[in-house]
């Protein structure tokens, strides 16, 4: 009996589930393109996910925390997570994925193959495991946010694996000689506070930890963060294909240092009431190969701010360059690099260079080994991911090819990741005509924020509306017309200081190490969470617009049709705590 294929025939086609496949599948969704995820494994999120558990980390500074999609995620998960369970948080981004009505999802599913006409990919075919069937996805254009670009050796495309030598591009901080060394991997693990002591019997393959192996290296089960990162072994092996020895090796030493901690006569005492929650058996991985694109991003451009024409997200996280040895050096695990926060990444970036319908994000995008030490966290390969679906949306639609987003519709791009709420340093976002050219009154202070097409703070700046709970906010149009979609943007907290003690400390979506007595999340103080917008008509009646009663988001975009409107009026009704409302931006479309 032969085994069965499945046929698919969609628009664009994402290979790899975590946040930038995740981001990406669902802003091309959003665009119109029928899309389809295909991810190897059960729980989508990648490093971020049940499996791994390595918290979303993104650019350093005031107010420089991503948002569009990602902070989507972040707000439904203070909303329907109050304990940061990892099983709620896994059904979150499924749910992401399953309300967007272009997306179909192939879980559990490994893309093996790919079938090309003549430079372009034409299909992907991938093995799903759960269902004993393979998987044929034909599609317009694709994307490979599998991290370790498995389309890479299947298509041809160009890519790069490995140090550079310090000269190849002037970068200071990389090596004197090039090598294939890389960042290594890491088996997270979680421990729990308890009320009563707990034992542990170590294993006999737990290897022997002793305090001279932690030079550098200082668990502390107090720090919620603590997640035991430098328990990393591999940058010296091949980061793929050694991958089962090297998860192997990690937990023999996973075992050893929970024994080291649970068991050393000096340190007995005070780890006592702790006890081993979790442990990962899917190594998260930091580095492997890395695409070619038009533009490769190095250190240089990142000391200087990364300023491009064709910026379409950005980064903040430290030149962050882990030893290749991993834990069996007796250096730092890592050395910090500085960086600028926030500094451009180019939509060069992000395209490969020699097969015309591939798109990449996440960790693999066109980067020198020193700048991927800054762009391969989290937050900044969620916003990657963003900005290649909405290309991949737009170009859909052009019917047209990335390289032509980038020749003839660059500022469409940017707008558009602007309406959804992505940062883009030194990109202003378009202000619709209608309330240009309105006259904006109202309660509070900051009103011309509204309309001014920054939606965050900057520095020396708040960019914000600031009123109260019950304060009004009204455009007055000089002729009427019909309005068909209000975009708000309020206060999500994004330097998360209005969130539980712990939580503002870490500044992260989830937790690490359980402590005990740990004070459920909520979301931000500062959200508005019920307001209402009422219409004025031509014929002098009033009209209530829309009416919220419980917003968890920080961009709501609300649909209406409003024919014959002469103004329109905000009333902000209720904060989740705070007594002073925020808001970044009002504005209605035609």
């Amino acid at each position: 009996m032969a085994l069965v294929t499945n046929d698919y025939r969609v628009d664009f086609c994402v290979i790899g589930g975590g946040l930038a496949g995740l981001c990406a599948a669902i802003a091309a969704a959003r665009q119109g393109a029928s899309t389809l995820l295909m991810h190897e494994r059960p729980v989508l999120g990648g490093n971020a996910s049940s499996e791994i558990r390595m918290w979303v980390s993104g650019a350093h500074g005031e107010d420089n925390r991503e948002t569009g999609i990602l902070e989507e995620i972040m707000m439904e998960n203070q909303y329907y997570n109050p304990d940061k369970n990892y099983s709620i948080w896994d059904s979150i981004l499924l749910n992401k994925a399953w309300q967007e009505q272009n997306l179909t999802l192939l879980l559990n599913c490994s893309c093996m193959e790919a079938q090309m006409a003549g430079d372009r990919i034409a299909s992907v075919t991938g093995w799903q495991m759960t269902t004993q069937r393979f998987c044929r996805v034909e599609a317009t254009l694709f994307a490979d946010c599998s991290g370790d670009s498995i389309l890479a050796p299947l298509t041809g495309a160009q890519f790069r694996l490995g140090r550079e030598a310090r000269q190849e591009y002037s970068e200071s901080i990389a090596p004197k000689e090039a090598d294939r060394f890389t960042m290594g991997l890491s088996c997270l693990m979680q421990a729990e506070e308890t009320d009563r002591p707990h034992t542990y019997v170590p294993l006999p393959f737990a290897e022997e930890i002793g305090p001279d192996d932690l030079v550098h290296r200082t668990p502390n089960l107090q720090d919620v963060a603590e997640n035991f990162w430098y328990l990393e072994l591999g940058g010296e092996a091949d980061s793929i294909a050694d991958t089962e020895r090297i998860r192997d090796e990690l937990i023999q030493l996973n075992h050893g240092l929970w024994n080291y901690l649970k068991n050393d006569p000096a340190l007995r005492k005070q780890h006592e009431n702790w006890r081993l929650d979790w442990m990962a058996a899917l190594p998260g991985k930091r580095e492997s190969r890395r695409y070619m694109g038009p533009h490769v991003l190095t250190e240089h451009d990142i000391l200087s701010e990364g300023v491009f024409p064709d910026v379409v997200a950005y980064g903040g996280w430290t030149m962050d360059d882990h030893h290749p040895a991993g834990f069996r050096t007796k250096e730092p695990p890592n050395v910090f690099h500085p960086a600028p926060s926030p500094y451009g990444i180019p939509f060069g970036c992000l395209y490969s260079i020699n097969v015309p319908n591939l798109l990449f994000a996440g960790r693999n995008i066109s980067v020198t080994h020193a700048a991927l030490s800054s762009t391969r966290v989290m937050g900044t390969c969620a916003l990657l991911g963003q900005a290649v679906g909405t290309a991949a949306g737009l170009a859909i639609r052009h019917r047209c090819l990335p390289d032509d987003i980038a020749a003839q519709h660059m500022d469409e791009l940017q707008q558009t990741l602007l309406q959804d709420d992505c940062f883009l340093p030194g990109v202003r976002r378009k202000i619709s005509a209608i309330c240009q050219g309105a006259v904006l009154t109202g309660d509070g202070e900051g009103l011309e924020s509204l309309r001014d097409g920054v939606d965050r703070p900057r520095p020396g700046d708040e960019h914000a509306w600031r009123g109260r709970c019950g304060d009004r906010i009204s455009y007055s149009f000089t002729v009427p017309c019909r309005v068909r979609s209000i975009r708000l943007v309020m206060d999500s907290d994004l330097n998360r200081r209005s969130l539980p003690a712990l939580e503002s400390r870490l500044k992260r979506g989830m937790f690490h190490n359980r402590l005990l007595g740990r004070e459920p999340a909520h979301p931000p103080t500062t959200l508005l969470k019920a307001y209402r917008v009422t219409a004025k008509l031509a014929d002098g009646h009033t009209v209530t617009v829309l009416h919220e009663t419980n917003n968890i988001h920080r961009l709501r975009k609300h649909a209406v049709d409003v024919p014959g409107c002469m103004g329109l009026t905000l009333e902000s009704l209720m904060t989740w705590g705070s007594d002073l409302v925020r808001l970044f931006a009002f504005e209605a479309g035609e």
